[in-house]
């Protein structure tokens, strides 16, 4: 069911707050790189978290995606032979892939109480997601089996210490040796939510996606991920991580940072051309900083002219692009 004959990527969002300019930027990229292709576009929302995401926020996602001209063929309104394509609708094939875990002895219980609450969230550059030495791997079978029953616990993976071999379309060959502080990741949180490396990989194998892109925080996750996508039988897509866009300071752009949320630039005067503009400007597609629609930069991908160093947004040169772009448009 997971073999397509055209190239698939994704963008798969958390529907738990407003887009903001980061996020702008790796759909845009994994959509261009797509497009580029004569591929298929998924939009699938990841609402594992059920404290953070509300469908409000999924639907106001996909209208800023339409606003920004970017479009998908397959998602949450459109439908397709692949969905459903929203994370809490997929239970059963979480279920699926995590008792095969169990059954091959790579899914083992921890009665550990560490990183409960970020389990189910993607982890992002310089987090670890384990402890070395875990006693629960060391355990009796008898003692287990009683634990079981009495003491709350994650399920976490066993990964004996492999080494993932990849190349990035970005970053070109990693080589990556699993370990148990490092890659000791939760499979399953304790109040029973499947986390976010075991949902995103049984997602991107179902559904057939060849080509994920995304910002290169996650570049270290993606190792676990192929793990988890040989263990569970699904093709290997490709990986292409973007460099993230960060402040004066080095931090990554996020929703904690309100004016750069699509609502207040869509407030303070941006267009949706604008805004594409200034993103293909940065990321080298074009010469001149000047409005354009997204489907106009198709032809222009190029993975060698995006970089790989982060790029640093400063909101007055922001604004001072947005002016620039609007007096041009006003020619």
């Amino acid at each position: 069911m997971y073999k397509r004959s055209l190239p698939v990527g994704r963008f798969a969002p958390s529907p738990t707050g407003r887009m903001h300019f980061g996020n702008i930027w790796a759909a845009l990229l994994a959509w261009l790189s797509t497009r580029s292709e004569g591929g298929t576009m998924i939009l699938r929302m990841e609402d594992l978290d059920p404290d953070r995401s509300k469908k409000s926020f999924g639907d106001q996602l996909m209208k800023d995606l339409i606003w920004l001209g970017l479009d998908w063929d397959e998602g949450p309104d459109a439908g397709g032979d692949y969905g459903p394509y929203i994370q809490n609708e997929r239970q059963n094939l979480y279920q699926s892939a995590f008792e095969k875990l169990v059954e091959c002895g790579r899914a083992y219980p921890c009665f550990c109480s560490r990183e409960e609450r970020t389990a189910a969230s993607a982890p992002h550059r310089g987090e670890t997601t384990g402890i070395p030495e875990d006693p629960c791997l060391l355990m009796p079978e008898s003692q287990r089996q009683v634990a079981l029953q009495t003491r709350r616990h994650t399920w976490r993976l066993n990964n004996e210490h492999e080494e993932i071999v990849f190349t990035d379309l970005n970053y070109g060959e990693q080589r990556h040796q699993l370990d148990m502080a490092r890659d000791h990741v939760v499979l399953r949180r304790s109040d029973g939510v499947f986390a976010y490396p075991l949902a995103v990989v049984v997602d991107d194998g179902a559904m057939g996606v060849t080509q994920v892109v995304r910002g290169s925080d996650l570049l270290d996750s993606t190792a676990v991920q192929l793990y988890l996508m040989d263990l569970l039988g699904y093709p290997r897509p490709a990986y292409g991580h973007v460099p993230l866009l960060v402040d004066a300071q080095g931090h990554r752009l996020s929703k904690r940072q309100k004016s750069m949320d699509l609502g207040a630039m869509m407030a303070s005067g941006w267009t949706p051309e604008q805004l594409i503009g200034y993103l293909g400007f940065r990321a080298g597609f074009t010469k001149v900083l000047e409005p354009v629609r997204a489907a106009d930069l198709v032809g222009v991908f190029d993975w060698k002219t995006i970089g790989k160093e982060d790029v640093v947004i400063d909101e007055e040169d922001l604004a001072s692009a947005r002016d620039l772009m609007r007096g041009k448009a006003g020619r």
